[in-house]
């Protein structure tokens, strides 16, 4: 499928969006490996979650969808988990696969991870080193990518791992590898990532610290099943606020957005290019922020990003792209090496697609320079990423002529209902078989 974006005037709204993926995957994870029930509200019932959903009944877990956004997960202890029938195939989650990487590490049987074309071509070393020094015996193809091949029964110790990239799946795969471990096993991060594990672990009774930029978890102590709600999603949020400041004279508010703090870099980065964004109704759902979030259309300006917020707004870059590309002046970006190694390499896939909408863009190894201008209609490529078709999608809402994003259909995967959403703000955009 294909969007057709028209130039568009939002409207003031109040609008939700779908729940937290990161914290979606986090929940049936870990309430699969709990003892006792886990109640899930807000699930995301998205492409990626369900792949990981299938994945855990295949183990032998009892997963009740009551609706699209609530479920009841029996857990089956540390230990419960079943052999698979046949491989485990996640789709196009790159979370799933790194996070369930070190839980499978730990159990008595083999197993086999593997996922679309998009999942088998991203690099899966990362995660193989440290359960490799651990004592796991995890193989992938010859470059490191899916599918990974994990072989059970094997006895893991403790680690203190510092990890060489900031990543929040790197971490939390050695986290989920140590609930088997013997000892303590720790991760030291060269910057704060996203620390919705170590919450969710936590709530759920594992003895786990965290220091600063170390976190240590002990071995072996059960979890215990609990209610989990699911505020919305700030990556999808980052896309209604993209729309909403690029308008004119509009005011949107999102209701129910988790805010956690190892999240909200886009929010420090789009202020500080002007933007008019605020918090309000600021609370705490389980262990996790969520406020709602009042935006106002706004004249946004190019600035130099901090590289210390990369870290903390790793995925809504390309968003942010799109920001720049409007901005009065010139934004350089520094220090995102890891786009290349996303679903596509979203530096130069955005690069891509901002030179065929009429916007000068320079690359580099690890960042890019993106002068402000004017849309330009036309034709752009998604490369098969559901952000970066997302955010070309907002870039047509302000472009001079109707913009079309090419192969759409990865957008299912964390935001189903995007374009009717988008719809509900007066945007003009329409969902076509691909030509």
């Amino acid at each position: 499928m294909d969007f057709r974006v028209e130039p568009s005037t939002v409207r003031d709204a109040e609008v939700t969006v779908p729940g937290d993926k990161s914290i979606s995957q986090r929940a049936l994870m870990l309430g699969s490996i709990a003892r006792g029930q886990t109640r899930i509200s807000g699930f995301l019932a998205g492409e990626d979650c369900l792949a990981t959903l299938r994945a855990y009944r295949q183990m032998g877990v009892a997963i009740t969808q009551h609706d699209a956004t609530s479920l009841t997960i029996e857990g089956v202890g540390l230990t419960g988990l079943q052999p698979p029938d046949g491989d485990l195939d996640l789709g196009n989650s790159g979370t799933a696969m790194r996070l369930m990487a070190g839980l499978l590490a730990g159990q008595s049987f083999d197993s086999v991870l593997t996922g679309d074309a998009s999942l088998t071509g991203r690099p899966m070393g990362r995660v193989i080193a440290p359960l490799t020094e651990m004592g796991a015996a995890i193989e992938g193809d010859c470059d490191g990518t899916p599918p990974l091949q994990i072989s059970g029964g094997l006895r893991l110790h403790g680690i203190n791992y510092q990890l060489p990239i900031a990543s929040a799946q790197v971490k939390s795969c050695v986290l989920l590898a140590g609930l088997y471990a013997d000892g303590q096993t720790s991760v030291i991060e060269p910057a704060v990532t996203r620390d919705h594990t170590e919450r969710m672990l936590a709530a759920m009774g594992a003895d786990i610290a965290v220091d600063g930029r170390r976190v240590a978890l002990q071995c072996r102590k059960p979890l215990q099943g609990c209610p989990i709600d699911i505020p919305g999603d700030l990556s999808s949020a980052a896309f209604v606020m993209l729309a909403v400041l690029l308008a004119t004279d509009a005011s949107v508010l999102i209701r129910n957005v988790g805010v956690n703090p190892t999240r909200t870099g886009v929010i420090a980065i789009l202020q500080g290019m002007g933007g008019n964004i605020g918090l309000e109704n600021a609370r705490l759902m389980g262990n996790e922020p969520v406020a709602d979030i009042r935006v106002r259309s706004s004249a946004l300006r190019g600035c130099t990003v901090d590289p210390g917020l990369v870290s903390l707004a790793i995925d809504e870059f390309p968003v942010i792209f799109v920001a720049a590309a409007v901005a009065d002046g010139t934004t350089r970006f520094a220090g995102i090496s890891e786009l290349r190694v996303k679903e596509s390499d979203r530096i130069a896939a955005m690069a891509t697609g901002l030179r065929t909408l009429g916007i000068t863009v320079e690359e580099s190894d690890d960042g890019a320079v993106v002068h402000g201008g004017q849309f330009a209609g036309g034709r752009v490529e998604s490369f098969g990423d559901h952000r970066i078709a997302m955010s070309l999608a907002i870039a047509g809402t302000v472009a001079g002529a109707p913009v079309t994003v090419c192969g759409v259909d990865s957008v299912a995967t964390s935001f189903p209902g995007f374009a009717d959403l988008m719809a509900d703000l007066g945007i003009k955009v329409g969902v076509e078989s691909a030509s």
